[in-house]
């Protein structure tokens, strides 16, 4: 199959196993997921009543003292004290295979390009570097969340979509799930289409 460049005569041929292959909702959302789930930190951490310091000794004696019977002063029930069912660093990494992860990055640019979402270009057109420029070419594309994908991003293009918010300049391999499904446009150098199917074949 065919894809055209914007703003040329000419077409790029492409993979139909990569740009028009059947869309699978479960297949996309698992890897989705699993992606947005492996890029949490799992960190917090609180202390429960063995990791608190102090409270070895009996605060008084059992019986006697009209109050209420205590073992130690680390109780979650005290002032000071281990917090009960504490809450523990934990790994929440969802496992795909290499083989499913790819075939959903398919799945994603085929649909893509059968919403209209996908656009080939033979260059990004921000010699100068300038903000507006780029603002200029995302509002010709309708595009308020963008990915720029290059083989070699130039200084000039990471220059011009720096300060712009939901931009993204990445490379052919750097492409990811999420970001691809949250873009209103994806915007592809001819370069990349190639290194994109060299990568996903």
């Amino acid at each position: 199959m065919e894809l055209a460049v914007a703003g040329k005569k000419t077409k790029v041929e492409v993979s139909e196993a990569i740009f028009d292959r059947d869309y699978s909702e479960a297949l996309v959302h698992q890897v989705v997921t699993s992606y947005q789930a492996t890029g949490r930190a799992g960190t917090k951490a609180q202390k429960n009543r063995s990791a608190v310091s102090g409270g070895g000794a009996k605060p008084w004696k059992q019986k006697g003292t009209g109050r209420a019977r205590a073992g130690t002063s680390r109780s979650p029930i005290w002032v000071g004290g281990g917090r009960a069912f504490a809450a523990q660093p934990r790994n929440f990494e969802k496992k795909v295979n290499t083989k499913m992860y790819r075939a959903a990055l398919k799945t994603i640019l085929s649909e893509l390009n059968r919403q209209e979402r996908l656009l080939v270009v033979a260059d990004f057109p921000v010699k100068d570097g300038k903000t507006k420029e780029a603002v200029a070419f995302l509002n010709k594309h309708k595009a308020s969340r963008a990915v720029f994908v290059a083989e070699d991003p130039s200084d000039q293009l990471i220059r011009a979509t720096n300060n712009i918010h939901n931009v993204l300049v990445t490379t052919a391999q750097g492409i990811d799930p999420v970001s691809l499904v949250y873009a209103d446009k994806v915007i592809v150098t001819v370069d990349s289409i190639k290194k994109i199917e060299e990568w996903l074949a």
